[in-house]
């Protein structure tokens, strides 16, 4: 079994590219995740690379930044490559299977959505209408 799942932000904006000739969307990220322990009263971060395949890439290319917070499911997988300089390099990522947007926007938009579901009162409460414009209904006027 090989399953992985990570919640952590991202440490810049996803980097979209795609596949020569198929044209398949590929974004590639690096996501820190929290240690479960402190070293010295300092929180610890591991530095995942992902990589993930499709529309997700493209949702996440578009809807995703540096700094908000995701979660990612998928596998461990490794490969080698040939580098410019001759060497051989070996690379370990996530192919992300699943990804989730657990924030998302950016603070101005949540901030008018706010707004908005505050209806424009100071102190967070819904101001209700005037009883003016409500009309009594006559319960044999209710067809159930």
């Amino acid at each position: 079994m090989n399953k992985v799942v990570l919640i952590g932000r991202l440490t810049k904006d996803p980097e979209l590219k795609f596949t020569p000739g198929t044209g398949t969307a590929v974004a590639s990220f690096t996501l820190a995740v929290d240690r479960r322990f402190k070293k010295e009263g300092q929180q610890e971060a591991d530095f995942i690379p992902i990589v993930v395949w499709g529309k997700q890439a493209e949702s996440t290319a578009n809807y995703m930044s540096k700094g908000k917070l995701m979660g990612v499911s998928g596998r461990i997988q490794t490969r080698s490559y040939d580098a410019k300089d001759g060497t051989r390099r070996y690379v370990t990522e996530i192919v992300a299977e699943e990804v989730q947007f657990l924030e998302w926007g950016s603070s101005n938009n949540n901030s008018m959505a706010n707004d908005q579901f505050n209806n424009g009162n100071e102190n967070g409460s819904m101001q209700l209408p005037d009883n003016n414009d409500i009309t009594p209904i006559d319960d044999g006027d209710i067809p159930f």
